[in-house]
């Protein structure tokens, strides 16, 4: 209990003071989450759009592999990408492994499904009524598919708060990569398992509280906006 109440005490003393170490890891949490989401929308929902509104061979093994890679476990998707940007490997040449970069392709890796099939299901519902109410109105294609993506507004983006709860709460991906180099590749979660180990648990539950702070405040604006569109 101590542990719990000093961890609390370090927190908002963390955040009075302005700690240049702490700030500059939450800094680097939020680049590299914000910037695997970013990357990930954009690769994800084109492709679960596709995905709904088409029909092709293969399509189901597509689905599957999507589904199951939505639960893909963190350091087998940070051991995929470290063994890809090793030296040995077959983008070694450009030196990432250890870098920022890194740690969000491994992200990209870990989010990308999740946005994709979240979309796919989406569309699947939604498509057959909206393209039905296009034919009724006359709609041409592009606008029966800004329609769809209208009405998708709200579920489109508790994917992408769905796929920031996944990078910003990711360890084993970004350790396996990034390996919580202080000053380069530390991001709040390795640096909570860094001081674990070290048994800084006040210090731990400080970076803890303050990362919670974080995802509560970018939640609560992304659920403010869908409860907005969705009156």
């Amino acid at each position: 209990m101590n542990e719990i109440s000093s961890g609390i005490a370090q927190a908002l003393n963390l955040i009075l003071i302005g700690d240049t170490e702490i700030f500059e890891i939450i800094g680097l949490s939020l680049y590299v989450s914000f910037s695997s989401v970013f990357i990930s929308t954009c690769m994800g929902m084109p492709l679960g759009i596709l995905l709904g509104t088409h029909n092709f061979r293969g399509k189901g093994i597509i689905i599957r592999i999507t589904y199951t890679f939505m639960s893909l476990p963190p350091v087998i998707a940070g051991l995929t990408v470290f063994l890809i940007l090793m030296r040995r490997g077959p983008l070694g040449s450009f030196q990432l492994n250890y870098t920022p970069t890194a740690m969000i392709i491994a992200q990209i890796c870990l989010v990308t499904p999740i946005v994709m099939g979240f979309t796919y299901n989406l569309v699947k519902e939604k498509a057959p009524i909206v393209n039905r109410l296009g034919i009724t109105l006359g709609a041409s294609r592009f606008e029966a598919m800004k329609l769809l993506i209208f009405e998708m507004r709200i579920g489109l983006t508790a994917a992408v708060v769905s796929g920031f709860g996944r990078a910003i709460s990711e360890v084993g991906a970004v350790m396996i990569v990034g390996g919580n180099i202080k000053g380069k590749t530390r991001v709040m979660t390795t640096y909570i398992t860094e001081l674990k180990t070290m048994g800084d648990y006040s210090r731990a539950i400080a970076v803890g509280i303050v990362l919670l702070i974080i995802a509560f405040i970018i939640n609560a604006i992304l659920y403010n906006f869908q409860e907005r569109e969705g009156k």
